[in-house]
């Protein structure tokens, strides 16, 4: 809203022409979000405290993880958002559709996550809303998301998948594009939403893959480097980039207070969200694959829980880990917590570089 109301006032002074600029208002973003959390962080984790806004703790945990994690508050996700919404409202040209898409699906799930949580906190148990409500809800708002973005899209190549290392390997999913988009988007959202379960934990990976995001966002939204790199250039792509660095903002000023010992968690209302919103912008870039790599250690954390469940099913009541999702397994070989928090960070950090380095492997 304030870039676009600033952009009106160019002719009349020129130096407001930096707004057009897409690498500034990409640092505004950053900044934007980045501040807003850091000034709200603390009054709202004072609030959560005082209204016992508590996290259920799983009680099947190694022991010292419940002694220490029991109360904490959560629905962190909460100051997240604020965050990220506000700098992205600010920031983004807000009749960009991809920028629309992406409010909606972070806004959407952030509420879903909101209502997962205070069904916690109500109960006082870590189970929340039902896996098989949560995916009805999951699949709803991803449907009306993705139909109504197709609906308005008019660019040509949408439906097509594109692989990487292959230049010319495209497969044109037609209305199949739909319900594959809806399997990222919940797939995704799960993923992370799994991850989260250590002090800080899921929140650099979400910085490391968004930067990813936001450099192909970039090259994408730039008709000459997307044609040097031989990658598809989708018009308006580059707004990405401004959601991308104002979830970056949110994410690092988020980590101020979630790094151990953690003084909040993110709670579904975050991991949700923004698992949700990752994958949107694979889905907006045409880099779905990309997605996979870079949030790799999304992806084995959520195949760790699908294996442990599949295995406990098929020899009745043995378990293949120690604890799922695979975070857990560690803690219960005796490795500490932020030792398991910084190797993950490590293991996050170099899928990102490998699938940085998929823009000139073509």
């Amino acid at each position: 809203m304030l870039y676009q109301f600033l952009i009106n006032f160019v002719e009349s002074f020129s130096f407001l022409n930096v707004f057009k600029y897409l690498t500034f208002r990409t640092g505004l973003s950053f900044f934007t979000s980045l501040i807003i959390v850091l000034i709200i962080g603390g009054t709202f984790i004072k609030f959560f405290s005082k209204q016992k806004i508590l996290n259920p703790i799983r009680n099947d945990g190694p022991e010292d993880h419940i002694v220490k994690k029991i109360g904490t508050p959560t629905m962190g996700g909460v100051i997240i958002l604020i965050g990220l919404l506000i700098s992205v409202l600010f920031w983004a040209d807000l009749s960009n559709l991809n920028v629309l898409f992406c409010l909606y699906i972070a806004i959407s799930f952030g509420l879903l996550g909101a209502f997962d949580d205070y069904k916690k906190i109500k109960y006082s148990n870590s189970s929340g809303i039902s896996s098989k409500l949560k995916l009805t809800f999951q699949i709803i708002l991803a449907i009306i998301g993705v139909s109504f973005y197709v609906y308005f899209n008019d660019y040509q190549d949408l439906t097509n998948l594109y692989f990487p290392f292959f230049k010319n390997l495209i497969i044109n999913l037609g209305w199949f594009f739909i319900p594959f988009s809806i399997f990222v988007i919940i797939g995704s959202s799960n993923a992370v939403n799994l991850t989260d379960g250590l002090d800080g934990l899921v929140s650099m990976p979400l910085i490391f893959v968004f930067l990813t995001f936001a450099v192909f966002a970039y090259i994408i939204g730039n008709i000459n480097f997307s044609d040097y790199l031989l990658l598809n250039y989708i018009s308006g792509s580059g707004e990405i980039v401004i959601f991308c660095t104002a979830a970056i903002g949110a994410l690092l000023g988020f980590l101020w207070f979630n790094s151990s010992p953690a003084e909040v968690f993110m709670g579904d209302t975050g991991s949700q969200s923004l698992g949700a919103t990752l994958a949107v912008t694979s889905i907006l870039l045409k880099q779905e694959f990309v997605l996979a790599v870079a949030g790799g250690l999304f992806v084995i954390e959520a195949f760790s829980v699908m294996i442990q469940v599949f295995y406990f099913k098929t020899t009745k009541g043995k378990r293949f880990f120690l604890m799922a999702p695979l975070h857990h397994h560690f803690e219960k070989t005796g490795l500490s917590e932020q030792k398991v928090v910084i190797r993950f960070w490590i293991i996050s950090f170099l899928f990102c570089l490998l699938a940085l380095s998929l823009l000139k492997i073509r």
